[in-house]
């Protein structure tokens, strides 16, 4: 019989300017490519994080994960670190990349799954706006 797998989430947000800038490119081509998300003084933005967690129930809890461990690892890890800070001049992670979308999923990727059970799969969703969100990592 094949093992019962359950996807279990946690929502949380967190507020954050970035200016999206690549320093190898002229003033001219970061406005074209970025428009105003290349603003100078910065821009910023209410994220909405949704963080998935797949796995199998453990017998003994009836859990995948215990989601106030999760919370804690969420508020540590991401929330406390990002929340109403400027990701480039505050953040030693966007310090040298670029703080898109894409990357801050990766960053947030990275840094919660190390503290999760090898069997235990992870999956970020993060909203920019309302309309525009992006999904790490992505299979297939």
């Amino acid at each position: 019989m094949q093992e019962k797998r359950v996807a279990v989430f946690r929502k949380e947000h967190f507020n954050a300017a970035h200016r999206l800038h690549n320093p190898n490119w002229s003033d001219e081509q970061n406005k074209a490519v970025f428009g105003l998300c290349n603003n100078p003084n910065y821009h910023g933005h209410n994220y909405e994080l949704i963080v998935q967690v797949t796995g199998p129930i453990d017998p003994e809890t009836g859990y995948v994960v215990d989601l106030k461990y999760l919370s804690d690892l969420i508020k540590t890890h991401v929330t406390d670190r990002f929340d109403h800070k400027n990701l480039n001049l505050d953040t030693e992670e966007f310090a040298q990349l670029n703080p898109t979308a894409e990357h801050i999923a990766i960053v947030i990727y990275e840094k919660l799954k190390a503290k999760l059970a090898p069997q235990l799969d992870l999956k970020i969703r993060l909203y920019e706006t309302e309309r525009n969100f992006v999904e790490y990592p992505v299979v297939g």
